[in-house]
């Protein structure tokens, strides 16, 4: 299972439209998680139209956001659970927010936004996975989404990055 990483994407403040590098993986994806940030509602009603969609608010959304999903999410996608959290909040580093959202080693994956820092590691036995943003970069070097690749038994997760919006 293909599964399109993505956060903090702020349209249409920060973009009008997608990049046009996510248009061939929105149609490969077979699974779209977003983490928050959204700004839009418009924006998770067109990724619906890819492939289903699990996402959660992040600190900059609105009521009409917050209306249509939760600030946590846990999925089970081919076996992996995988909880989903924008990271925001008051103590800590977003990293240690996110991991802390969720009950100790209760999550294979946890998916994170907020710092618009692309991340992968681990945290014991837990994948921590922040996949950017692919419309505010903000200090990072790179626009950048998340690609999960999933079967039973098997995960590999992995960033894509790009110079500018196209």
């Amino acid at each position: 299972m293909r599964v399109l990483v993505i956060a903090d994407t702020h349209m249409p403040k920060k973009a009008k439209e997608w990049p046009g590098q996510l248009y061939p993986e929105f149609n490969a994806a077979d699974y779209i998680i977003h983490a928050g940030d959204w700004q839009s509602p418009e924006v998770w009603e067109e990724l619906k139209q890819y492939a289903p969609v699990a996402g959660v608010y992040g600190n900059v959304d609105g009521e009409d956001i917050k209306a249509l999903m939760s600030d946590r999410v846990e999925i089970v996608l081919e076996g992996w659970r995988i909880g989903i959290v924008h990271g925001h909040g008051e103590k800590g580093t977003t990293e240690k927010r996110a991991g802390e959202a969720f009950a100790p080693g209760q999550k294979d994956i946890i998916i994170f936004g907020h710092s618009h820092i692309p991340y992968l590691r681990y945290a014991g036995k837990t994948l921590m996975f922040n996949p950017g943003s692919p419309t505010d970069k903000r200090k990072a070097a790179m626009f950048s989404y998340g690609l999960l690749d999933l079967s039973p038994g098997h995960v590999e997760a992995r960033h894509i990055f790009f110079p500018k919006r196209g």
